[in-house]
């Protein structure tokens, strides 16, 4: 266990995912909030933003302010394409400094993917293998090799936790699995009005990304892991709420393979793990146990249709989704709880 304090920087610390993580790493008993960058709002207090915040820290400034020699991690929230100019300028210089990076940079480990997926060159192509993806439940020890970090998408989060270990223990069929993700709109950061311009946006749904959305990329990559047969359509959708991601999953059982025994295998799988709750089978689920927590919630139900069943998996797409997951692997990184500084009331 890390016996000091962590001296943290969080640039991008004004944006939707930035506020929440500066939120946590406030109360977390092991970190000192020693830089908060961002472009624009140079000088003002965090609590301007968000009033929740609470704690006495460092105004708002340029990255250009840090004191790198005095960081232990740097936690990037900034839009596809900044962090891997920025770590490529850091890493070999500073030896000591972890990363964690919450955007696409370096999720995908084939450069030429990136450019496909992102429309743009990766310029820190030697550092794509020096990173672990890291969803904290499926990666735990690992982590400990690396000092990049790569936050997966709120997407991915909510459909990897469930679907992972059933691929591995092949219980339910490869084949024709539909994803079907529902989110609110914090999800497109605080520029979404000018992302998506459809009427009545505070009063209905909206599917997007029809025939591709770029969190595919990351899904295909970790489902290769296990199989090139893993078959998927997803599609999301943005809903009337400020946070919150409903991943309904519906797939097919193997023969002889009941729905209590996929249930029974999963609540298995994770009981050792703080923050994913297996309900009992053909319990109801929506976002609301999950909004403002680390947790992902997850309901199997049986359908109308023999061996079709249905799996729900509810997160908050700002923390399981970003924030929480950044600072749960913070905590692996320095042999910490998982838990610490993330449950709260």
């Amino acid at each position: 266990m890390y016996k000091n304090r962590i001296n943290a920087a969080v640039i991008g610390a004004t944006g939707y995912v930035g506020l929440d993580l500066v939120k946590i790493l406030s109360k977390h008993p092991n970190v000192t909030i020693k830089h908060l960058c961002a472009k624009k709002n140079i000088g003002k207090e965090i609590s301007f933003f968000d009033k929740t915040i609470k704690k006495k820290l460092p105004i708002v400034e340029s990255f250009k302010k840090i004191q790198w020699k005095s960081i232990n991690i740097l936690f990037l929230s900034l839009p596809n394409g900044e962090a891997q100019k920025m770590i490529k300028k850091l890493y070999y210089k500073y030896n000591h400094l972890k990363f964690i990076d919450l955007s696409a940079d370096f999720r995908l480990e084939n450069h030429n993917l990136y450019k496909k997926n992102y429309k743009n060159n990766h310029l820190a192509k030697n550092l794509i293998n020096k990173t672990i993806y890291s969803i904290a439940e499926l990666t735990k020890n690992k982590i400990l090799s690396y000092r990049i970090i790569s936050n997966p998408g709120c997407y991915p989060t909510s459909i990897q936790i469930p679907l992972i270990p059933l691929f591995e223990k092949k219980i339910i069929d490869y084949k024709n699995i539909i994803i079907d993700s529902k989110s609110g709109y914090s999800g497109a950061g605080k520029n979404y009005r000018q992302k998506f311009k459809f009427k009545n946006f505070y009063s209905s749904t909206y599917a997007y990304s029809v025939n591709y959305h770029r969190h595919m990329a990351e899904i295909d990559q970790e489902f290769n892991k296990i199989s090139n047969k893993i078959n998927f359509t997803f599609n999301p959708h943005l809903v009337p709420t400020f946070r919150g991601i409903l991943s309904s999953i519906y797939l097919t059982k193997k023969k002889n393979i009941s729905t209590n025994k996929i249930n029974s295998y999963l609540k298995k799988y994770y009981k050792n793990n703080n923050f994913i709750k297996i309900n009992k089978v053909n319990s109801p689920l929506g976002t609301g146990n999950v909004l403002n927590t680390n947790n992902c919630e997850i309901s199997i139900c049986d359908t109308r249709v023999k061996n079709k069943i249905i799996i729900f998996s509810a997160i908050d797409n700002l923390i399981k989704g970003a924030a929480g997951q950044a600072v749960q692997n913070m905590n692996l990184m320095y042999k910490l709880r998982e838990t610490t500084g993330l449950k709260w009331d």
